[in-house]
């Protein structure tokens, strides 16, 4: 959509020049029309993304009737949305640059930054997917003040499912900046009607956890089964060992933030938001004290030529 208001400012800026020299209005108004055909695949997957982001609340309160169960959804959405947002944002300057490498043709430096930013996006995602996981049940009753039950298996699925496919932001970004317009197009339109039929077929059996598993389901298939395999398959080396070591990258992330979680959470004798505050604090200093060698650029650098790209 953006291409597209680009293209239509051209042709406001392009229309003097038409109105007064007839010869050159074709073949302006057949370059403006070829841009937008281009941009189109781009603005079908961005409009098939946002009803991604919006379609799993509309159908839950179409198919479910208990209002509080709608709101338990509702908010539980939030914070697994927290986390796809904040690897989107952080994948965006990185796809610029890898968009800008393989525009030019530098395969080592595309290759190199690709994995050592996927390792950055999953580091992310998993450090703030093992915190939720152990103090978002404290928010979550500060929030709604225990008038909607927390359900634990639904924060896991949502949770979870968010950080595996936590890789795949990247390969979404970088698939915009490198003129993948077709593959977007078919994926997340594979994706959406994946998810649709899945919803339809789990939630009025499983309830909220049928449509949380549609979710991440589809996610996994498609966009991380699909568009993320095509992008790391085309651009590493060795993209079998990269998925791995991600793979234990997370695992090895995520069971340390949440069991240093539990164990503080089962340490600390406050209640309320006192309780909740230390909470963060504490983990948040401790995990600041167990990443402070990160601060050494030798053992940076060291540590980044290990990654398998």
């Amino acid at each position: 959509l953006a291409a597209a208001y680009v293209a239509i400012v051209d042709v406001r800026r392009l229309f003097p020049f038409i109105s007064s020299a007839r010869g050159s209005a074709r073949p302006s108004w057949r370059w403006n029309v070829g841009q937008l055909s281009r941009a189109f695949p781009f603005a079908v997957a961005a409009s098939t993304e946002i009803g991604l982001q919006n379609l799993p609340l509309l159908l839950v309160s179409a198919l479910v009737t208990n209002r509080v169960v709608v709101a338990q959804w509702g908010l539980t959405r939030v914070v697994a949305g927290l986390v796809r947002l904040l690897c989107l944002q952080i994948s965006l300057p990185l796809a610029a640059e890898l968009g800008h490498d393989r525009a030019i043709g530098a395969s080592e430096p595309l290759r190199r930054l690709y994995a050592r930013g996927s390792v950055l996006v999953t580091l992310l995602a998993s450090g703030v997917v093992s915190g939720l996981l152990a103090f978002w049940q404290d928010f979550f009753a500060l929030w709604t003040r225990g008038a909607i039950p927390y359900d634990l298996l639904l924060t896991f699925t949502l949770l979870i499912g968010a950080e595996i496919v936590a890789p795949a932001a990247l390969a979404l970004s970088y698939s915009y900046y490198s003129d993948r317009g077709e593959l977007l197009a078919r994926t997340k339109g594979l994706q959406l009607v994946a998810f649709v039929v899945l919803a339809l077929l789990l939630t009025p059996w499983m309830g909220l956890l049928g449509m949380a598993l549609a979710v991440v389901a589809s996610d996994l298939a498609v966009q991380f089964g699909i568009l993320a395999s095509v992008v790391i398959w085309g651009t590493l080396e060795r993209p079998a060992r990269h998925v791995m070591f991600l793979i234990m990258l997370m695992a090895v992330m995520t069971a340390f933030g949440w069991g240093l979680g539990v164990a503080i959470r089962l340490a600390l004798p406050l209640s309320g938001l006192a309780r909740f505050a230390a909470e963060c604090a504490l983990w948040l200093a401790v995990m600041a004290l167990v990443g402070s060698p990160l601060m050494n650029a030798r053992l940076r650098r060291r540590l980044a030529e290990r990654i398998p790209g």
